[in-house]
């Protein structure tokens, strides 16, 4: 079978196959194609990648004679016509906000999967693209902040007098948000965080920050499924508002990053809120695609209100496009080689071709978490009913 891997668009400098993954792939069969320049913006060259054991080629090569084509942010249709009728499309495809592309994927026959839905279980771990890009946009989150904020990160005593360290508080728990935490604890700051799941608070403490919960409100609905924040209930938002109001106006910089999937982001900070804030804070917004943790947040924009810097970011993994290049990539490799049979297995038996075969089975958990379209229909059910 043959692997392309294809050039994203101007605003991406991320590429869905490195040297290394190129040679894993390579050795289970696959004939790899790199659509030329692919790799440039994450500080790959062709070079590196022919040295890997792939071919150069062009877009029109890649399109039309890939078995499976890697993909970052999946393309527009129209870039992909001349694809083979039921070629794989791997990558991340934001299904939930692109049903026209994803309706246009079905239309050119090809077998979308997208990365995002990656059913979160234990075997799928290595496959996480949505964990891989989020620990690396924490740990930017933080970077960015301390480039907003005109003081410093850590305690300093000098002759002239005691710098205080910045005050730090993350709201949201996940793995953008445990990457933060150990981040600005590494600069030196004095960190805080809350979540709605009572579990992370055991994972707040081991990194050294100090938990802010609200205790003894029933009612709590955080714990939601697949390892995400869920819906509280209203005695809890409640609480939740008041303590973080007491909170928030004593910090210097705020990181948000709650997100439930398939819904807008929870509102964590209101307009009152942020008026309690010092003049010169700083919040980095990482749910500013799905709307926004925080009241006047713009996506893809830094503004300002009450003196407050209000950064609403969008794809920070994008900024450091080697590393983030480097997971997304073993990512999508991690699931290839799970589902491929090549030439180096016993179940290949006697094939006279030394082609890898990728095989995915419709009952198979993942398979069926991350298949959005295939034979010419969109099978997803979660993408049946959003219409």
């Amino acid at each position: 079978m043959k692997l392309a891997v294809l050039k994203e668009g101007a605003g991406e400098p991320r590429v869905a196959a490195i040297p290394e993954t190129v040679k894993k792939l390579a050795a289970k069969g696959y004939d790899i194609l790199i659509e030329a320049g692919a790799g440039t913006r994450a500080g790959i060259g062709d070079d590196a990648y022919e040295a890997a054991g792939a071919r150069i080629v062009t877009r029109q090569d890649a399109v039309t004679k890939g078995d499976v084509l890697l993909t970052v942010m999946g393309p527009d249709p129209s870039e992909l016509k001349g694809a083979k009728k039921g070629a794989v499309l791997l990558g991340a495809l934001s299904p939930a906000t692109r049903g026209a592309e994803i309706g246009g994927y079905a239309g050119l026959g090809l077998e979308a999967l997208a990365m995002e839905w990656m059913p979160r279980i234990t075997r799928a771990q290595s496959m996480d693209i949505l964990s891989s890009q989020s620990n690396l946009a924490g740990y930017k989150a933080v970077v960015d902040a301390a480039s907003l904020f005109e003081r410093a990160f850590p305690m300093m005593m000098t002759a002239a007098g005691t710098v205080s360290p910045a005050k730090v508080f993350v709201m949201g728990v996940g793995v953008a948000g445990l990457q933060a935490i150990a981040t600005a604890k590494r600069m030196g700051a004095q960190v805080s965080a809350t979540d709605v799941r009572s579990a992370t608070k055991e994972q707040i403490q081991s990194l050294g920050a100090k938990p802010i919960f609200v205790e003894a409100v029933e009612g709590i609905e955080g714990e939601g499924a697949g390892g995400y924040a869920g819906e509280t209930s209203e005695e809890y938002k409640k609480a939740q508002a008041e303590l973080v109001s007491d909170h928030i106006g004593k910090q210097d910089i705020v990181i948000t990053t709650a997100l439930i999937p398939g819904r807008p982001a929870p509102r964590l900070i209101s307009d009152t809120q942020l008026k309690t804030m010092k003049p010169g804070s700083v919040i980095v917004d990482l749910a500013a695609e799905a709307g926004g943790n925080v009241e006047g947040c713009v996506a893809g924009e830094t503004v300002e209100r009450h003196g407050v810097k209000i950064v609403g970011a969008v794809q920070l993994a994008r900024t450091l496009a080697g590393d983030a290049a480097a997971l997304f990539s073993r990512n999508l490799a991690n699931f290839l080689l799970a589902y491929t049979v090549g030439s180096d297995d016993e179940s290949a038996g006697d094939s006279p071709a030394q082609d890898g075969r990728l095989l995915l089975p419709d009952e198979d958990e993942l398979v069926a978490g991350i298949r959005l379209t295939k034979g010419g229909e969109i099978v997803h059910e979660r993408l049946r009913a959003m219409g």
